[in-house]
């Protein structure tokens, strides 16, 4: 019995709170960076993207 209580008693034990680390911050900034170059990248070469001529004028249908 006794042996139940200290365990509890272990388990009631606060945890030691770490400081939060830049790293992790800077690494999640550089994933969402390359992630939109990847979109962007997907977008300008993807399939079904049709580009025009720069100095070619668009006909408006009425």
């Amino acid at each position: 019995m006794t042996d139940a209580v200290e365990k509890a008693r272990s388990l009631l034990v606060a945890p030691e709170v770490r400081a939060a680390s830049p790293w992790g911050a800077l690494f999640a900034a550089g994933l969402c960076a390359s992630a939109a170059v990847l979109m962007a990248g997907a977008v300008i070469l993807g399939p079904g993207v049709v580009s025009s001529p720069a100095g070619a004028a668009q006909p408006f249908e009425p």
